[in-house]
């Protein structure tokens, strides 16, 4: 599997004329794959609030599933640690208005962000010990403005 994501992602690298120094892969659970891209023009490959990447992921994703791939299958792409970086700082920030919504008991909504960003939220909170007890997580309106709902128990 890693073989043909590498491959494509290249392909699909060249195709685009985008330079690039490597393509690292790892499998992170059974079924997710995080792509690390290489780079010395990662500002091209992340474009305005990571839309180029976001785009990119998508492309590969039909790409793969064109291929045969189980279309649960999920493929992270990042170039240069940046949605690493962007991932630690919504977390904080779920953490931040989970510690308000506990502290004034009152419900929180979190920005819009995409599918991945409020899953990683709710997974976050879910799991950890200081906040599984204490707030539950809910996903609520319509995209491109869908959001998190931090609620107290």
């Amino acid at each position: 599997m890693e073989l043909l994501i590498k491959e494509t992602l290249e392909k699909l690298l060249d195709v685009l004329n985008v330079s690039y120094t490597g393509v690292k892969i790892n499998k992170e659970g059974e079924t997710t794959y995080y792509v690390e891209i290489e780079t010395e023009h990662s500002n091209i490959l992340i474009g305005w609030h990571g839309e180029t990447i976001s785009a990119l992921q998508h492309l590969l994703k039909c790409l793969l599933w064109k291929q045969g791939i189980d279309s649960r299958t999920q493929v992270i792409i990042d170039v240069d640690g940046y949605k690493k970086r962007q991932e630690e700082s919504v977390i904080k920030l779920a953490e931040r208005k989970a510690e308000y919504a506990i502290e004034t008991q009152k419900e929180i909504k979190l920005p819009p962000m995409n599918p991945y960003f409020r899953r990683k939220v709710h997974t976050h909170l879910a799991n950890s010990d200081k906040y599984k007890d204490v707030v539950t997580t809910e996903s609520v309106g319509v995209n491109p403005d869908r959001a998190v709902k931090i609620i107290p128990k």
